[in-house]
């Protein structure tokens, strides 16, 4: 939701593309502030903050984006209904795909920017901050979207084979979830498990991305030991894949991957339905961050 007890979330996103050879971004002139700012804006009611990146960036300049990675969270304070309160805003980078800008009471003006003079020109506090992070590495990364299965009931009362346990009501709303979500990344391939759960999870996406799954067993519980090396190797196919597995399997694979790469997560789990977005540069991880679909 945009407002939790007071706390403004927002998201946004450095939208770029490339231009005759380099490299520029999108700033926008909001008339109401009289600012020049990164694109951005409030979480629609039950919103995850990944998706209304994408919404917003849209919104604001017309074009189309493809998700990245993530560029980390600006937090200040602003005024809201004449109260003094938080405001969270998380950032993506996204890569302009088509689109074109029109003008509107919200925004008037678009400009498309080379980082340094975008640097020079936005005055909204703390889009400098998130230009600089989007600046500290190369523009293309391969992504690996680290799938954990949906809801599937409880293990112990399933009476058939575990690999044959089925998503309950709550793990295809889930799936469905994850068949608006999965394509924001622009994924071309989707890998499953074996596990009927796993595969379940991922065949609506699949089907709405034009692709075939396939069945991968490395990526099974019973083979955890092999996720992290797996991972890897997608992780320098130059594609965006989307792979899902089982939390057992993801957990460890997740930790072990973030501190061999040197980065910091607060938790390496996998809530059930739950997206890892592993971002790689030249082989090496480079961002690691989990969205979590509601059940």
């Amino acid at each position: 939701m945009g407002r939790d007890k007071g706390h403004v979330r927002a998201a946004g996103g450095v939208l770029w593309r490339q231009a005759d050879g380099r490299v520029e971004v999108a700033v926008v002139h909001r008339p109401r502030y009289d600012d020049w700012s990164l694109p951005k804006g409030k979480l629609d009611a039950g919103e995850l903050d990944v998706a209304a990146a994408v919404r917003e960036v849209h919104e604001e300049t017309g074009f189309r984006g493809v998700l990245g990675r993530s560029l980390g969270s600006s937090r200040y304070r602003v005024l809201e209904r004449g109260r003094d309160v938080p405001k969270t805003v998380r950032w993506w980078a996204l890569q302009a795909v088509d689109g074109a800008f029109e003008p509107s009471d919200e925004v008037d003006a678009l400009r498309w920017l080379s980082v340094p003079r975008a640097l020079r020109t936005v005055t909204a506090g703390g889009d400098d901050v998130v230009l600089l992070r989007f600046a500290e590495h190369p523009l293309q990364t391969s992504t690996v979207l680290l799938v954990r299965h949906a809801r599937a009931g409880s293990r112990e009362e399933w009476t058939g084979p575990d690999d044959e346990r089925p998503l309950d009501e709550d793990g295809w709303a889930q799936a469905d979830a994850q068949a608006e979500l999965l394509p924001l990344w622009a994924p071309t391939r989707v890998m499953s498990a074996p596990a009927l759960r796993c595969r379940q999870t991922v065949e609506h996406a699949a089907h709405r991305l034009g692709v075939a799954m396939e069945i991968d067993a490395a990526l099974a519980e019973d083979a955890a030991e092999q996720l992290p090396g797996r991972l890897r190797e997608l992780g320098t196919s130059g594609r965006t894949v989307v792979a899902c597995s089982q939390g057992r399997a993801i957990r460890p694979a997740v930790a072990e991957l973030t501190a061999d790469a040197g980065l910091e997560v607060a938790d390496p789990a996998a809530p059930k339905g739950s997206v890892w977005a592993l971002s790689y540069c030249d082989g090496r991880l480079i961002d690691a961050d989990r969205t979590d679909v509601p059940r």
